[in-house]
């Protein structure tokens, strides 16, 4: 048990997948899994364990934001021994080519948090996906004919932010793919603690165009993303 999970050590397996919905990590367990068990109730930050096709699972909510991805991350990891944490999250496109619905597989994340410049004291730190997930990824959705984009995302500390027409175009102009809010803490807390980490992301809005999809698709209707998760366990 820790301070924020309920959970006992036996109850959370060595591959997470970090949703930062708790009602889409209910969900998934509930749809996706097999004899899934709620572990966590705490704060309503929802947590479950189960199967797979045979192999155990957990999949873990952990709110909005790098902060909040931080704690659970933490805790996983040191707590509970997690070796994998896949996030399934969703995210905005910056491109008014991507579609709503398409996947997105985070090979690298930029930030305009200040979280890795205090670990780095001022320097940047390249945030980066682990490898061998990232290319069985790929794999795996080469193999189901899901068509993927690979490339670099921004992780953002600020959702509601004054119009600035210019705020996302120099992401954009570095050929970003999309804007979310939590891997690049997430890579880099897997570097510090040397487990595996990746971000797997379903484009829920267009921040060019401002197609949007609804709260209900955002939360239960992104299944190709976490099929592909649950293949890399």
């Amino acid at each position: 048990m820790s301070l924020h999970l309920e959970a006992q050590i036996e109850d959370v397996a060595e591959t997470v997948l970090l949703s930062g919905d708790p009602l889409r990590a209910k969900y998934v367990a509930e749809n996706m899994l097999d004899d899934a068990k709620c572990y966590n109730k705490v704060r309503n930050m929802l947590g479950y364990t189960g199967f797979y096709k045979g192999k155990r699972v957990s999949v873990q909510g952990t709110g909005m934001g790098q902060p909040s991805l931080a704690i659970y991350a933490h805790e996983l990891i040191n707590e509970y021994h997690a070796k994998k944490l896949i996030r399934i999250g969703t995210c905005g496109a910056l491109s008014s080519e991507i579609e709503i619905g398409d996947i997105i597989i985070a090979h690298g994340a930029s930030t305009d948090s200040s979280m890795n410049k205090m670990t780095f004291q001022g320097l940047d730190f390249s945030a980066i996906a682990n490898f061998e997930l990232l290319r069985k990824a790929v794999e795996i959705a080469e193999k189901r004919k899901v068509a993927i984009k690979v490339g670099n995302v921004f992780s953002t500390d600020l959702f509601y932010v004054a119009e600035d027409p210019k705020r996302w175009q120099v992401w954009s102009d570095h050929q970003v793919l999309c804007a979310e809010m939590e891997s690049s803490l997430l890579y880099t807390m897997a570097a510090r603690h040397n487990v595996k980490a990746l971000s797997i992301l379903t484009v829920s809005d267009n921040i060019i165009t401002g197609e949007a999809a609804s709260s209900e698709e955002r939360e239960k209707k992104f299944h190709q993303m976490t099929e592909i998760a649950l293949q890399l366990i």
